[in-house]
């Protein structure tokens, strides 16, 4: 069969499965059903050719359950019950678990996880793209003694060497650690920006008046290749002076240095720049050479909450990636393209699950989208990896009846096997929840805010990161109440927050596998479990083609 009929039938598979049993006549686990997948598969084509493109999707903080949970939900959006559905990704042939503590943390961040995909090299927590030699925000360690450089390189720098095109698309900052990890060395991840006062952290005072490069500066002066052909995501303050006001209707930038990086970007030949949807869609894609897109002066905004009639403003994932592709293509010698779901972890840390789920879903959109926009040839010639760069303490609890809103409360089923009319009750007598976290913002004993010193009800808001200022919260050091009485709340609401053990001003990361999923040439690279930093070395021998060893 040749490799054009292959990847037919392949598309036909999976866009046959994805959303299996939303419609179905028959159920999707029912054994002659899963006869057929067998051997469905045992006819998909072998990946031991050579890869010429690499599609890197990363959902942040995307774990098992937080996958789990997706899926449930977006099945039962469309009508089903939901277990029986799958998101679009899981139907890619190769699956392995990523192993994601970092050199001195069992629960890592994101730099230290992102480090280790991209250059190879596992290191410290919030370091990003150095060796675990360096010392966290010192940056005299960031040179050996002798004055040869920690920084390892990345795969955009290699790429960007062989004269291949390269993308960086998010939905948070461009600076944010998974993003500034693709293309920036910093012995610190909060480095974003340059920007310090007196009361500043005396680490970065030091390094930005010793001349340590601020992440949004190396996105801009990236010093291999041409630079990289696209960069989409938020973060626009961060590459403006203070008091610049640019473009209309933005907030004062933060930088210090007064350098406007948006215009120095320009001022390269070819160079475009774009800050809205409109924009974005709008672009001569064959009359741009690179491209800097910066759509949120922060964090782009939740897809929840665009989708109360602000989407015009900001571009969707999938419109950035396909978007990106568009350019990447282009290059006839190859090219890589990181795509990062970024806000799937910024929800759960404020335990909002109903966020991080939609999140979740638009970033297997986004998948979807880039593999389907993919020609023949370019499928042939395409790893795609989705994986995670590690989990959350995101759980799936109770014994809920098959069906039951995954966002809701708790339904079982009775002495005959039937759904319950009524909720499962705890110990107290309450209803409870089938999603909760083990620790955060969702704990319901009181808070304090820090400044006006106003007590305020746990567990009853959404207020993580940027949008109101959770930094201003701490918890009362008071008995645990009990339980509140659920019966009568709405936890499929955007903003419940679901209910966490310990109390947190934050939810936090989770130290657990994560999993890869992958598809195209060298994907069968991706089986078993595995450390973190392997993926990176996959992805190489991907590129290399099979082994004579």
């Amino acid at each position: 069969m040749n490799i054009t009929a292959i990847g037919g039938a392949l598309v036909a598979l999976m866009v046959g499965t994805a959303g299996a049993g939303v419609a179905a006549e028959r159920e999707p686990s029912e054994f002659g059903l899963q006869q057929q997948e067998a051997r469905a598969a045992s006819r998909l084509p072998d990946t031991y050719r050579q890869a010429k493109n690499v599609v890197l999707f990363l959902g942040d903080g995307m774990g098992i359950s937080t996958i789990t949970a997706a899926r449930i939900l977006d099945g039962q959006n469309r009508g089903g019950s939901g277990e029986e559905n799958r998101l679009f990704f899981e139907n890619f042939e190769y699956t392995a678990f990523s192993k994601t503590y970092s050199i001195n943390q069992q629960t890592p961040d994101s730099a230290s996880t992102m480090t280790a995909i991209m250059t190879g090299h596992k290191t410290k927590a919030y370091v990003v793209g150095y060796d675990a030699q360096v010392v966290l925000g010192d940056h005299t360690s960031t040179t050996e003694f002798g004055g040869a450089s920690r920084a390892v390189e990345t795969l955009v720098e290699r790429f960007e060497k062989e004269g291949k095109a390269t993308g960086v698309v998010t939905t948070t900052r461009l600076t944010h650690a998974t993003p500034a990890c693709c293309y920036a060395h910093a012995a610190d991840r909060n480095w974003e920006d340059g920007s310090y006062t007196e009361k500043s952290d005396e680490r970065l005072i030091a390094a930005m008046k010793a001349g340590a490069k601020d992440i949004a500066r190396q996105l801009v002066e990236f010093p291999y290749g041409d630079g990289l052909d696209v960069a989409f995501g938020g973060g626009r303050s961060y590459f403006l002076p203070k008091n610049s006001g640019e473009p209309k209707g933005s907030k004062s930038g933060t930088r210090i240095d007064n350098r406007n990086l948006i215009e120095e970007w320009q001022k390269s030949a070819g160079s475009s720049y774009v800050a809205t949807r409109r924009e974005l869609l709008d672009l001569d894609v064959d009359a741009t050479r690179r491209v800097l897109g910066l759509f949120a002066d922060d964090h782009m905004t939740y897809m929840s909450d665009l989708a109360e009639g602000r989407e015009s403003l900001e571009p969707s994932l999938e419109e950035m990636a396909t978007s990106a592709l568009k350019i990447v293509r282009r290059n006839s010698e190859g090219f890589f393209l990181m795509v990062e779901g970024g806000r799937i972890d910024h929800a759960h840390h404020g335990s909002n699950a109903h966020r991080a789920l939609v999140e979740t879903i638009e970033f297997d959109r986004a998948v979807r989208a880039v593999f389907e926009a993919l020609t023949p040839k370019e499928r042939a010639e395409t790893l795609i990896v989705v994986t995670a760069d590690h989990s959350h303490v995101f759980t799936m609890a109770g014994y809920p009846t098959r069906g039951n809103p995954i966002l809701g409360k708790v339904r079982g089923n009775d002495k005959r096997g039937e759904p319950e009319e009524t909720f499962k009750a705890d110990a107290l007598g309450l209803p409870y929840t089938t999603l909760g976290y083990a620790n955060g913002t969702g704990f319901p004993g009181m808070l304090i805010r820090r400044k006006t010193l106003a007590v305020v009800p746990g567990g009853s808001r959404w207020d993580y990161g940027n949008e109101l200022g959770s930094g201003d919260l701490k918890f009362i050091n008071t008995p645990r109440p009990a339980r509140p009485d659920l019966a009568d709340v709405d936890s499929e609401a955007r903003d419940y927050v679901q209910e966490s053990t310990v109390p947190m001003t934050g939810e936090t990361h989770g130290g657990e596998d994560v999993a890869i999923y992958a598809r195209g040439p060298g994907a069968h690279l991706f089986r078993g479990s595995r450390e973190q930093n392997y993926v990176y070395h996959a992805i190489l021998q991907a590129l290399s083609g099979p082994s004579t060893e």
